[in-house]
């Protein structure tokens, strides 16, 4: 796994509490898990949406693994507080994961596999780890859609600084239009790829809060050491774009969007079929 980008501080944990909660409706509508469903979350950070998975799936179990001690700690007293007792918490890497073939009936990651370094590799493990007929879904931001007003050349700089840090580190912050053919590579059928649009402007001010001051600024202001270490900025640049977005997040006129992308991949139900051929019959697989 690459380098997080954006470290594992409480700043960071708050976060992305308030990107889960900010985003709920964005990120899960039109998912559904099955009562009995086994549910593999890949990646689950502090917790945050393994809360929000386990309170819209009652039915459901969780196994949500993450690769920072750190953030499991967070993620383990989240859920405990919130009285959920269907998830099991396992320190884990995805690039190498410890579970048996056909282990879970879906497998749930956000905002994952633009710090992975290795996508293909994690998908690799995630088909294997996956039980024939099973589902993946995928979420992932494609940074070099978004747009806001008013901008400057300092806010500029500081936003695409953060996209040239993560690069830097492995990650990729446009990995989201490429999950259509990444799904593919890894064996999964494609049933959906839907683009959606995280739009605010200065009409609902409590919203613009929420989105700019409680998720935007947050995900600038803990990559600014990498920005100037990695990203090409000056101190100088970055401080001024830091407090030009901040003030942004009282301006009436502001507007921000920037699109994600959702995807739903299968594994063939024939792959069970596949796994279990004696070796040597003469059939290609398919």
């Amino acid at each position: 796994m690459a380098e997080y980008l954006r470290g594992y501080s409480t700043i960071e944990a708050a976060r992305l509490g308030a990107q889960a909660a900010s985003l709920e409706e964005l990120l899960h509508g039109g998912s559904a898990f099955a009562d009995g469903t086994h549910v593999l979350e890949a990646g689950c950070g502090v917790g945050a949406q393994t809360e929000v998975l386990a309170r819209r799936h009652p039915g459901a179990r969780f196994t949500s693994v993450d690769i920072s001690e750190a953030s499991l700690a967070h993620a383990r007293a989240r859920i405990a507080t919130a009285g959920i007792d269907r998830v099991s918490f396992l320190h884990a890497d995805l690039l190498a994961l410890p579970f048996d073939t056909g282990s879970f009936d879906h497998i749930f990651m956000n905002f994952v596999l633009e710090h992975c370094g290795n996508p293909a590799k994690a998908l690799h493990g995630l088909h294997r780890v996956l039980r024939p007929g099973g589902t993946i879904t995928v979420i992932e931001p494609d940074h070099t859609t978004t747009a806001f007003h008013p901008s400057s050349p300092a806010t500029c700089s500081v936003y695409e600084g953060m996209v040239r840090a993560q690069a830097a580190m492995g990650g990729d912050g446009r990995i989201g239009h490429r999950l259509f053919p990444l799904l593919q590579e890894a064996g999964f059928h494609v049933e959906m790829v839907e683009p959606r649009v995280l739009y605010v402007d200065g009409r609902l001010p409590e919203r613009l809060a929420a989105i700019i001051g409680g998720v935007v600024v947050p995900a600038l202001e803990t990559t600014r050491g990498n920005m100037i270490r990695l990203g090409g900025l000056t101190t100088s640049v970055a401080d001024q774009g830091l407090a030009e977005w901040r003030n942004l997040v009282a301006n009436p006129q502001c507007v921000f969007a920037t699109t994600l992308f959702k995807a739903l991949g299968r594994k063939s139900a024939a792959a069970a079929a596949v796994t279990t051929k004696p070796i040597g019959d003469g059939r290609k697989a398919k």
